[in-house]
């Protein structure tokens, strides 16, 4: 298997195969692309063997970059899944789009997105899954989606009619069931899209019944930066997403056992009251021994946080191996209906995740683990590029992706860049060297401070603001961890000024009206 060091972000020589023998298409496609876009919610490229193949297999994704392009520095604009799902559909920064976070914002469905513009062009277009844009969705030809974040079990969903059904089952065999049946009842004189949107691998990581047995004896190595002491970055040390202090016993680790009360267990027993009783049967099986023998231990300090980081990433990986699952399921059925050939099928998630890296859980800041997100890509007849692609890319571009792909003219406000010269192979001069990010939601969930900054291929400069006035920057190639903040060292102050005038530059570009001044 290949790996990629996702601490590292230069490390595009871990290469899943060679570029293409021949870069350019070998003929001309007659007919329309179809597209098939999967993407789940905060599934981090560690927890993709294609990319890091330390602690899970995911041969089913595993597939998709190996007949196609593995994407080594794949960002998103704002780590955050509404935020990051408008990002997406729009092309746009969020400063662009107006979805800033996910605690004040509704969609504004009027506005211009990749599907109506699909559309508009002849395109079937579907969206079944997850949504959490809080208006409903707009441009699309059919459409059937789980109420914000949606219930791991015996889900319901909205309906285009408005109406609420339920469904049986494991919410991540929805899905590509629905999928499937879309795509065999669909129109096949005509080009599709569709959008498959997974609530898989999301917080409280409720695994499938049947798979609560897995990745039990593996022994999980800690992050180098597990008891990282955030020295010298007070932003960082004021979040409230740490694996030791801030995840929940009851919620996030099942520790179902009398007396354990927290503001978040009565949300948990919510979820878990969806089983049916055969599915709630297994569940305390399963985790009332768990619960019991850690009442037993009495476990504090060190050995505390490391037990809750060893069910952490174990509960974690078992959400992950049914979304494997039912990626394969898709393929599968693409494969034998012989629509591969023609079909450009795109996995991503909505943003990266931290698996115990600095002690923490969740997202939000734009330090890597969290900023780089996975993107893989299984290319139709006619792309003929395979391996990596190095080069800078975000979610904003997935939109003029794949309108060009379709033979649409990307409109001038849309601010990502097509990424099919990349997957033709070729290198463009003017392809971009930096990237913008600006995350908003605070106060809120986490307590991560407001801020934004920009990434180059070896430097990061970020500007923490609001309620703090804090700059960080780091030099990435000699500090891939991001554990020593050098602004203001003055052997990196020409780097610094530099980065600075290319973070107001985007700024000015993207037309975000939240910047600093050049004095600052």
């Amino acid at each position: 298997m290949y790996k990629f060091n996702l601490t590292n972000p230069l490390a595009g020589s871990m290469m899943i195969g060679m570029a293409c023998l021949s870069c350019a298409p070998k003929q001309q496609n007659k007919t329309p692309y179809n597209i098939v876009f999967i993407m789940t919610d905060d599934h981090t490229a560690q927890m993709m063997s294609c990319y890091d193949n330390r602690f899970i297999q995911t041969p089913n994704l595993d597939r998709i970059a190996a007949d196609g392009v593995r994407f080594t520095n794949s960002f998103v604009a704002n780590s955050l899944s509404g935020p990051s799902r408008a990002c997406m559909i729009t092309g746009k920064h969020s400063c662009g789009n107006l979805f800033y976070d996910n605690t004040t914002c509704v969609f504004d469905g009027s506005q211009q997105t990749f599907p109506k513009l699909l559309s508009k062009a002849g395109y079937q277009t579907a969206l079944i899954g997850k949504w959490h844009l809080e208006s409903l969705p707009t441009g699309f030809d059919y459409w059937q989606i789980v109420p914000g974040q949606g219930d791991y079990y015996n889900p319901d969903f909205i309906t285009m009619q408005n109406d609420t059904i339920q469904k049986p089952g494991y919410l991540t065999n929805s899905p590509a069931d629905d999928a499937i049946d879309w795509i065999d009842r669909r129109d096949e004189e005509k080009p599709s899209c569709i959008l498959v949107r997974h609530k898989a691998i999301h917080r409280n990581w409720l695994a499938d019944t049947t798979h609560l047995t897995m990745f039990e004896d593996m022994k999980i190595d800690l992050p180098e930066t597990f008891y990282d002491d955030y020295k010298g970055r007070p932003a960082a040390a004021a979040q409230e997403m740490s694996i030791a202090k801030d995840m929940d016993l009851v919620y996030d680790l099942k520790v179902q056992t009398p007396g354990r009360e927290s503001r978040l267990s009565e949300r948990y027993y919510s979820y878990i009251d969806r089983m049916n009783p055969e599915e709630r049967a297994a569940w305390d099986r399963f985790y009332n021994p768990i619960a019991e023998d850690f009442e037993k231990r009495n476990l504090s300090g060190k050995e505390l946080a490391e037990w809750k980081y060893d069910r952490y990433m174990k509960d974690y990986m078992k959400v992950v191996y049914s979304l494997d699952q039912n990626v394969g399921r898709l393929l599968d059925y693409l494969e034998e209906e012989g629509l591969l050939k023609n079909t450009l099928v795109v996995y991503t998630s909505d943003q990266g995740f931290y698996m115990g890296e600095h002690g923490w859980f969740d997202k939000r800041f734009m330090y890597e683990e969290s900023f780089h997100t996975p993107l893989i890509m299984r290319l139709p007849d006619g792309f003929e590029r395979r391996g990596d692609i190095d080069q800078m890319v975000q979610n904003i571009d997935y939109a003029p992706t794949f309108l060009e792909l379709a033979g649409v003219e990307v409109p001038g406000d849309i601010h990502g860049k097509s990424l099919v010269p990349l997957l033709k192979g070729e290198n463009p001069e003017d392809w971009r060297t930096s990237l913008y990010y600006h995350f908003y939601e605070f106060p809120a969930e986490h307590m991560v401070k407001r801020h934004f900054g920009v990434r180059t291929d070896r430097y990061k400069l970020i500007h923490f603001y609001r309620d703090i006035n804090q700059w960080e920057f780091y030099d990435l190639q000699n500090d891939p961890h991001e554990l020593v903040n050098l602004y203001g060292n003055p052997e990196y102050q020409d780097q610094i000024d530099m980065a600075k005038k290319e973070l107001l530059k985007l700024q000015e570009q993207y037309n975000d009206p939240i910047r600093f001044t050049v004095t600052e």
